[in-house]
């Protein structure tokens, strides 16, 4: 089905590995459009709880294919809208999934691949990892990536990181909060399950509930307006039946329906 990547199910994981190794999973508008169709195939799977993104060979994402960056060159400004709308599209369907998502990030995460790892809810580093957003230094800027970086990283260390393009390393984005954990590369995966392991015990629909709140109310001020969104918020969780299941299921010291 897909061209340039493949998806790993164990269990109630899926893994979408990047399978472009010979190019350090470089993306082109192949990949990108694999990678938004597999993100929709995954989101509407119930049997799927968490999804990692993840890259073939030494390297998780070296952003953006060259070759595909010299066909962009020649576009017209209306065909480059075009071709950033489908990569927008992609990203927008990495974040916005139903459900929780983790960046497997070994050796190199540049420009679109510390996008990618920036979109995920979480990201795992190998120690060796490096990351930048190196638009700046092809004479372009990390448009479309932005949102995502930002939200991690925050303006500050943006303003610093956009204009530079410069390389840092696994700990410094740990520092920024690009990156949740760090490790040796050959605990990766260990790492990733113990991760993994608290959020599958969660509600499926509280955990999309949960997402969909920091959203509603990061960069709000606490006010009246955002003081009634909340109350609002968990009136209605309050009265789904995942949550009556769930309450039911702590006091009767029994499995939520959930897990079964």
């Amino acid at each position: 089905m897909y061209q340039t990547l493949s998806i790993e199910r164990q269990e109630r994981v899926a893994t979408i590995w990047m399978d472009r190794p010979d190019v350090f999973n470089a993306f082109d508008e192949q990949l990108i459009a694999d990678l938004g169709a597999a993100c929709a195939e995954l989101d509407a799977d119930a049997s799927v709880r968490v999804v990692v993104l993840a890259g073939r060979g030494k390297h998780f994402s070296a952003g953006a294919d060259l070759n595909w960056m010299k066909r962009a060159s020649a576009f017209t400004e209306e065909e480059n809208r075009a071709d950033a709308r489908k990569f927008a599209r992609m990203l927008r369907a990495l974040s916005g999934m139903s459900k929780p998502t983790v960046a497997r990030v070994q050796g190199a995460a540049l420009g679109g691949g510390t996008g990618l790892a920036a979109a995920c809810d979480m990201a795992v580093a190998s120690s060796d990892a490096t990351f930048a957003t190196s638009e700046v230094k092809f004479g372009i800027i990390p448009a479309v990536i932005s949102p995502y970086v930002l939200r991690a990283i925050g303006p500050r260390h943006a303003l610093r990181y956009f204009q530079s393009g410069e390389r840092f390393s696994a700990q410094r984005a740990l520092a920024m909060g690009l990156v949740t954990e760090v490790c040796e590369r050959d605990q990766l995966d260990t790492t990733i399950a113990q991760l993994i392991e608290p959020l599958i015990v969660g509600a499926p629909l509280a955990q999309k509930a949960a997402k969909d709140l920091i959203a509603a109310v990061d960069g709000h001020p606490i006010n009246d307006d955002i003081s009634e969104e909340t109350a609002q918020r968990i009136a209605r969780q309050r009265a789904t039946s995942e949550a009556k299941d769930g309450i039911a299921a702590f006091l009767e010291k029994r499995t939520p329906a959930w897990l079964l």
